[in-house]
């Protein structure tokens, strides 16, 4: 099968890095458009190099943007258009990994993670929407975690938050869909990521980053970490007009980690 995303345009958060690029680079490879969002200049520098070298021929657009706030998403929805003439496709993935037990969890941690994981996704999809719903075409994919569905303790704040962005995936959907506007999340488990990279690098034990890897692996009933490039192989799919009759879904992309289907 030939995934495709010929002539589509797709604006991916927290692209510079990771799951982000990943599906940066394999959208572009696609035949799709691409604008990236992140905050660091650096980082999209770095990201617009490798997908540039991917697919020259694609519309690409490196966006710095604080999506944590109403006018950053202006901006970077703003900017997209521009770039790439219209937004067919919305990948909400930027966040960070906030855990904490609950009674230290401050007021500011909570406000800070429901800005950037709920807030972002609630107003870039208002922004993208529209255009989406006026062409009868519109993908939106939001990417949360496992946590989502299955809370452990000491998970707060990125549990709620991401329990909060299945629940909006689905009320989105099911709004939306008549209008062939599809609407999905995928949810993280361990997989290869600039989180886990530093993650790794916050313990300072003495253990290589493929040996680490190794052992966070045993925990997974696949035996290993997923890989960044996995995860994007399935936001294609979804993303595509091969994905037409998914919406509506939380699909567990966790190599059977989850306890929970």
């Amino acid at each position: 099968m030939n995934i495709t995303l010929s002539g589509r345009a797709a604006l991916i958060t927290g692209g510079s890095k990771g799951l982000g690029l990943a599906m940066a680079k394999i959208f572009a490879e696609s035949g799709g458009h691409v604008a990236i969002v992140a905050r660091g200049a650096e980082s999209l520098a770095k990201a617009e190099a490798e997908i540039r070298a991917a697919a020259p021929a694609a519309k690409f657009a490196a966006i710095a943007a604080d999506i944590r706030t109403a006018e950053g998403c202006e901006a970077a929805h703003a900017a997209a258009v521009k770039g790439l003439g219209q937004v067919d496709i919305l990948i909400n993935n930027a966040g960070t990994s906030q855990r904490g037990g609950f009674l230290e969890v401050s007021d500011a941690l909570w406000q800070d993670d429901l800005d950037l994981k709920l807030f972002a996704a609630i107003r870039l999809s208002r922004l993208a929407l529209p255009g989406m719903r006026e062409r009868k075409w519109g993908r939106i994919i939001n990417v949360l975690n496992i946590g989502a569905k299955a809370p452990p303790g000491g998970s707060t704040p990125t549990s709620v938050s991401r329990a909060a962005g299945m629940a909006l995936t689905k009320a989105m959907a099911n709004e939306f869909a008549p209008h062939n506007v599809l609407v999905n999340a995928m949810l993280v488990g361990i997989i290869e990521s600039d989180q886990w990279v530093r993650r790794h690098a916050a313990e300072k034990r003495n253990i290589t980053w493929e040996d680490w890897k190794a052992e966070q692996g045993k925990g997974v009933p696949i035996g290993r970490i997923g890989k960044a490039e996995e995860f994007a192989s399935l936001a294609l799919l979804l993303a595509s007009d091969q994905g037409g009759y998914i919406s509506g879904t939380a699909i567990n992309v966790d190599g059977g980690k989850s306890p929970v289907v």
